[in-house]
This record gives C-alpha cells, sequence and structure tokens, in this order.
C-alpha cells in the first residue's frame, strides 16, 4: 500500500497534550439533556469509540464535534483551539455517516475527488491524492465503477476514502459498519481499522455494537442517559466494569446480589441467596453494605459433580462459589454451548462451555441437576 501523509502533522498540539479535549460539554433540548456535562480527553492517533444504546447522547455529542449541533455550554479543543464557534466547513474535520452518502451517478474517482474540486485544489494535486486514496483502499481497478456496481463493504470504504482525501485532522464515524451485514461487518472491522492506523488519524467513532467498539477501538466511553459511565482499553471495560450498566452493557453477566460479611483487605466473602462468595481481593466496603458480584459466564463451570477440592484456586474458597441448580435450556453455537440453569434460589444464570472436543464428554442436557462454581479472582464486586 502506498504510503500516507498523516492529516494530524503540523499540528500545534503539546507533545503529550490531549488532541482532542471535550469540556464540560452539555448539549439541552428543553428540559432534556441529552449530553450532560461530558469531559473527555482523547490522545493523537487514537481511535476512540463512543458507546451505548439509542438515545443515550453518542450521536449528538458526534454531532457537536462536527459543528451540526451547537453545545449550551463547554468547550471542544482540537489541537489546542476551542471550535465551538466555527462552522462544520471551517473545521478541519471530516465524518463519514452510515448510509455513506456515496453520489450515484458519479464514478468511485469522481466520489473522492469531490472533495478536493469543491476545495479549489489543483487538478494535478487531486489526481494524486485520488491515486493515493485508491491504492490505500485497494480499489484503484474500481475506479470507473458507480456505487451501486460495488459490495457494500467497497462502498463502506469508497466513503472512507473520500473522507481522508481531505487530509483532515479528525475522522468522525458515525455507525461505520450499521450497513452490513455481520459476516462482512467482522471482516471490515479489522480491514478498517488497518487503513485509519495506516493513515495517522485520530478517529471517534459512535456505535452501539459491543463487539465492533471492542475490535476497533482504542479505548471506549460507555455513555447512558446523555453521561459516561466509564472509559477505558476494551479489556478494563470488559474485566473491570465500574457499575451494573456497564457490566450489563457489555457482554454477557451473571449478577449475584448480596451483603459483605467479611471486608479484609485481602478477600471479602458475601453473602447471596444463591451461596456465599469468596473474592480473592479486597474492596471498599462496609459490613453489611449491599453489592453485586458480577461473574461472566465463561469463568464459570458446570458439572454434575460438586468440584474437588484440588479444583478451587484457594483453600479458601472451599464452600464457597457454588451454587445448584437445574439446566433450563442449552444453546449450542458452535464453538461454543450456553447453559442457561435455573439455580434453588430461582435465579437463572448462564454458563458458557467451550467446545474444543468435537464430542462434548460431559452430556449435560435439559433437566439434569448441576453444580456452577467459579473462582474469586475471576469476578468483580459492584457497589453501585
Amino acid at each position: 500500500m502506498a504510503s500516507v501523509n498523516n492529516p494530524g502533522s503540523g499540528t500545534s498540539a503539546r507533545v503529550g497534550a490531549p488532541f482532542l479535549q471535550i469540556k464540560r460539554i452539555v448539549k439541552q433540548f428543553g428540559d432534556v439533556f441529552a449530553v450532560d456535562e461530558v469531559s473527555v480527553d482523547i490522545q493523537q492517533g487514537e481511535i476512540f469509540a463512543l458507546l451505548g444504546s439509542s438515545g443515550c447522547g453518542k450521536s449528538t455529542l458526534l454531532r457537536m464535534l462536527a459543528g451540526f449541533e451547537t453545545p449550551t455550554s463547554g468547550q471542544i479543543l482540537l489541537a489546542g483551539e476551542d471550535i465551538v464557534g466555527q462552522a462544520p466547513y471551517e473545521r478541519p474535520i471530516n465524518m463519514m455517516f452510515q448510509s455513506y452518502a456515496l453520489f450515484p451517478h458519479l464514478t468511485v474517482w469522481d466520489n473522492i475527488a469531490f472533495g478536493l474540486r469543491r476545495d479549489g485544489l489543483p487538478k494535478e494535486e487531486v489526481e494524486a491524492r485520488v491515486s493515493q486514496m485508491l491504492e490505500l483502499v485497494q480499489l484503484k481497478q474500481y475506479a470507473k465503477r458507480k456505487p451501486h456496481q460495488l459490495s457494500g463493504g467497497q462502498q463502506q470504504r469508497v466513503a472512507l476514502a473520500r473522507s481522508l482525501a481531505k487530509r483532515p485532522k479528525l475522522l468522525l464515524l458515525d455507525e461505520p459498519l450499521g450497513a452490513l451485514d455481520a459476516k462482512l461487518r467482522q471482516r471490515t472491522q479489522l480491514e478498517l481499522v488497518h487503513i485509519i492506523e495506516q493513515v495517522g488519524v485520530t478517529c471517534v467513532m459512535v456505535t452501539h455494537d459491543q463487539e465492533e467498539a471492542m475490535t476497533m477501538a482504542t479505548r471506549i466511553a460507555v455513555m447512558s442517559e446523555g453521561k459516561i459511565l466509564q472509559i477505558g482499553k476494551p479489556a478494563e471495560i470488559y474485566e473491570t466494569p465500574n457499575c451494573r450498566f456497564v457490566a450489563d452493557f457489555i457482554g454477557s453477566v451473571n449478577l449475584f446480589k448480596g451483603k459483605v460479611v467479611v471486608d479484609e483487605p485481602d478477600h471479602v466473602v458475601i453473602d447471596s441467596p444463591e451461596c456465599k462468595h469468596y473474592v480473592s481481593h479486597g474492596i471498599t466496603g462496609t459490613p453489611d453494605m449491599t453489592v453485586h458480584v458480577a461473574v461472566r459466564p465463561e469463568k464459570m463451570d458446570i458439572g454434575k459433580e460438586p468440584p474437588s477440592d484440588v479444583e478451587r484456586e484457594s483453600p479458601a474458597e472451599i464452600g464457597h462459589n457454588v451454587a445448584q441448580g437445574v439446566v433450563e435450556d442449552i444453546a449450542y453455537l458452535g464453538s461454543l454451548t450456553t447453559y442457561h440453569v435455573k439455580l434453588d434460589s430461582g435465579m437463572l444464570v448462564k454458563v458458557t462451555h467451550t467446545n474444543a472436543a468435537r464430542h462434548d464428554l460431559t452430556r449435560l442436557t435439559w433437566g439434569d441437576r448441576v453444580y456452577v462454581w467459579w473462582c474469586g479472582s475471576d469476578v468483580v464486586v459492584l457497589t453501585r
């Protein structure tokens, strides 16, 4: 692929300073706060994802970055410059929409060249940049085709090439793969990341798709009701959620409600109707405090017999972190099988089993009485 100039090069931002700073941004529609006191620092070259369900404020925040909405209050600093008062066309920002918005009557080449021609660039410069973009997205042989003659994935790459051709300092992606089918979306995720990283542009993307955010983003901000609940790398968001909403929104999770009965610096014991939980790390809590123990389905084991002492992570866990129930449902997904187990307390939990062998020797079926257990180091205690 061709080497492409970094669109963010030549910025006046200080080394180490955030490239994009969103400071206490508020957007109010009547009495409704669509975005409520949001502050984020984004480094140059990051792919930053705003993740949340419909109506959480992520698209409104993206539109304020693009200049399509004006904040009620707050600042947006790009390379140290406040851009809130600038019109969309004055900002060194390009936005790629879910629909791609390609011109159906123009060829791929002319779609990519459109913005450059409008900016009055010399013909030679336009030709050089379009050729560079076509090579970058591997569509040189499709330059003369119209959008309807391309696949969904190819149209998406044309839209990306058009967005990058103007060498923006900031690229905004609004549900970038939402128009693609599931299998093509998975393949295109890594393709898109590779192109963005090669160019070196800073990117903010909006998505409601957890897998898309986890695959593509350097960091993720989980939003709900206009606020950011947690910011972190994908593994941090998944493994150490800071509240029940984030734990439940990212992936699948089993949440046990209980009370703290032992709170030591190196371990905690929590009593719930399902079992006693031994957690092999301390928390900032108090005795009798109500908490939730979050356990991912893939962290659980399942069997017809209780776990032996040697299967436990430490002697302290014996008699803890194990519950009994009945298999109510089984979902076979090829590489995985998910067991839905109704515990004796009435709680329904999910246990995911990896199908590593061709024939499953556990032979669990509907109606089987089973034990489920987990390690104290694999859980997260949530206080809110």
